[in-house]
């Protein structure tokens, strides 16, 4: 454990979801595959390849540079804009679509979860508040985590994605902690350690690499305290 900054009396902490109470690795990867497999099943896509996929996202993207900040009507329209360029009959669209993402969030959730980090979330959230704020989809409640959050919060969904100030405000607000008293922790320099910080928010990062934090690309500024693993909060709190 490393310490970057003096810290304040924490009130309530914050989490990121992916690669920070889990290992994500591969598991979106998994999922996106399926979704394929999926859509290949449509006579007008059985060619459809993984990468004309990431060119098609991409090109929503560029169509409308804002749709980033939610990854689930990014990839719904990414799907629409794939099934308006075949012969599938628009009003079908919805039910492709809906079989899609569904597929996608069955393997999007097969997550396991250590047993560590239940054991840690189960001891804070009897002395703190917890929460979660995330620019991804998982759903707490579908990997056996919900219990432990006061509240999850979703880019998009709930405004812009991390590290724009929106989403961290809200958390604040439903806290109704000062935001200089509660501690996000998270594995990205950017989104979480940056977001975190320039909102008012003390700042862990969970260095899951274990590289030096100022020779990592994404560090625009350090954060109050450095772990690798999560079970270290426990040493902090």
């Amino acid at each position: 454990m490393n310490f970057y900054r003096s810290i304040n009396t924490i009130k309530a902490l914050t989490f990121d979801l992916d690669d920070t109470l889990y290992d994500n690795s591969m598991i979106v990867e998994k999922a996106e595959e399926e979704m394929i497999k999926t859509l290949q099943g449509y006579e007008q896509l059985r060619t459809l390849t993984i990468s004309e996929y990431f060119a098609e996202k991409h090109a929503v993207l560029v169509s409308d540079p804002e749709i980033y900040h939610d990854v689930i009507v990014w990839r719904i329209q990414t799907i629409k804009s794939l099934l308006s360029k075949t012969n599938i009959p628009v009003q079908k669209f919805a039910d492709v679509i809906d079989e899609s993402i569904a597929c996608f969030n069955f393997w999007r959730h097969k997550i396991q979860v250590p047993e560590s980090t239940h054991k840690l979330l189960s001891k804070l959230a009897t002395k703190y508040p917890l929460a979660v704020i995330t620019n991804g989809n998982v759903d707490v409640n579908q990997i056996g985590l919900g219990d432990y959050f006061q509240f999850s919060l979703r880019g998009g969904e709930h405004g812009r994605s991390k590290p724009f100030p929106e989403i961290f405000e809200l958390a604040c607000h439903k806290l109704a902690i000062p935001s200089h008293h509660i501690l996000h922790v998270g594995d990205n320099l950017l989104t979480d350690v940056n977001g975190a910080i320039n909102n008012g928010f003390l700042a862990c990062f969970i260095n899951i690499y274990e590289r030096d934090i100022l020779q990592l690309d994404d560090a625009r500024c350090v954060p109050h305290v450095e772990i690798t693993q999560l079970p270290e909060l426990d040493n902090l709190l």
